[in-house]
């Protein structure tokens, strides 16, 4: 399950512009624990199944390789927020959730 939420933060993150691994990194962190290791290949799967692309861009005389979410990113990132929606949903009715009219 876990690979599958990171997979949406990296998308999620991406749909807010374009960035590099090491920032991508601090700003998933922030929603998910995990380590800088395990995020390299999901970010590769995602370039490989074309959610996302990669180009270098100079910065303070280096390159630096930065991601883009691609449109068939966008649809997927869509499909996985309905999939949460959706389990979130079984969720709430599993544990009593959703109580207070939220």
């Amino acid at each position: 399950m876990k690979k599958g939420l990171l997979d949406v933060c990296v998308l999620h993150v991406l749909k807010n512009g374009d960035t590099y691994g090491y920032k991508l990194t601090q700003e998933i962190t922030e929603l998910l624990e995990v380590s800088e290791s395990a995020l390299y290949p999901v970010l590769r799967r995602l370039e490989n199944q074309g959610y996302l692309i990669t180009y270098s861009g100079e910065f303070s005389g280096r390159l630096r390789k930065y991601y883009r979410i691609t449109d068939l990113g966008i649809r997927r990132l869509n499909e996985y927020i309905q999939e949460l929606m959706e389990l979130k949903r079984v969720i709430d009715a599993v544990t009593g959730g959703n109580q207070n009219g939220e």
